[in-house]
């Protein structure tokens, strides 16, 4: 039962935004453009690998001055809530994790962005971005090893003993709180998952589930109050949705060890993007990609 209530209450958030982004695109004229469309399609692939796509589109916007440098963070939230709630019901919906691990993983990294929206500006930014940079450069480091059989790889669990889905569940409170100062979630949650012993597959629902839930938030929020373009948030997402799925099915089809290299890329990755961040989403806001 605790799954059909979380993929529903998906489902009625994703419709609640739908909504607000169509009341917002009836007050001016559509147009298609292949830019964002093509934009939205290679970002999103790589972020259901579990890259991210906020860095990557942002870099795209700054150097096509596509829109104000103040209004990226905001268009990248409600631009790509649609695509990574079509992550999270694909993934959910495909890749085998105990349910309570889920769910309270999800529910821990919500409750800590909500928490951290309140405190972020008192928070050392630049130190905890060093540090998580650092150390996320370390954990790909000894994850290589481990995948050349230097040290013990992790496993191909689904689930977690009682004193591990502690850590996990406080882990991900931790980043839930920290994405509100731009440190996303997505590589940190892969090494975590992979070095407690758990297949790396295993993150993904976790990764995209606490994704969606805050950005179909906060993107209901943003198309009310920012001045954004519904026809660029569009033409993000339609093209991103069909990058989505071909990419879903390339994770669900690797194997084990191929998959453990992609960890060893997607932290070395988010660890870079760490230590020269591209751009900062503001204080208050609830969601990073990036990594």
């Amino acid at each position: 039962m605790m799954l059909p209530a979380l993929l529903t209450c998906l489902a009625v958030l994703t419709l609640a935004f739908g909504l607000r982004l169509t009341l917002k695109a009836r007050h001016g004229p559509l147009r298609l453009s292949f830019e964002p469309l093509l934009v939205g399609f290679v970002a999103n692939f790589f972020d259901t690998l579990g890259i991210g796509s906020f860095a990557p589109t942002t870099a795209y916007m700054k150097f096509r001055g596509m829109v104000p440098d103040e209004l990226i963070p905001p268009t990248l939230i409600a631009g790509y809530a649609i695509p990574t709630a079509v992550e999270a019901f694909v993934f959910i919906t495909s890749v085998h994790i105990d349910a309570k691990l889920l769910i309270v993983c999800i529910l821990a990294s919500i409750l800590g962005a909500l928490i951290g929206a309140s405190i972020a500006a008192r928070l050392p930014v630049r130190q905890i971005r060093l540090l998580m940079g650092v150390g996320l450069l370390i954990a790909a480091a000894l994850f290589a090893l481990a995948n050349l059989g230097e040290i013990p790889a992790g496993g191909t669990a689904t689930s977690l003993a009682a004193a591990s889905f502690a850590a996990a569940a406080f882990a991900t409170f931790v980043l839930g709180l920290l994405v509100n100062v731009g440190i996303g979630i997505y590589g940190p949650l892969l090494i975590m998952f992979s070095l407690l012993g758990l297949d790396p597959r295993a993150a993904f629902p976790v990764m995209m589930g606490s994704a969606a839930f805050q950005m179909l938030a906060d993107g209901i929020k943003l198309i009310r109050i920012r001045p954004l373009n519904p026809s660029l948030l569009l033409c993000m997402a339609i093209g991103a949705v069909p990058g989505v799925l071909i990419a879903a099915f390339v994770v669900r089809s690797l194997p084990l060890q191929p998959l453990r290299w992609g960890v060893v890329v997607v932290v070395t990755y988010a660890a870079l993007c760490m230590l020269f961040p591209t751009t900062a989403i503001p204080a208050g806001s609830s969601v990073r990609k990036l990594s």
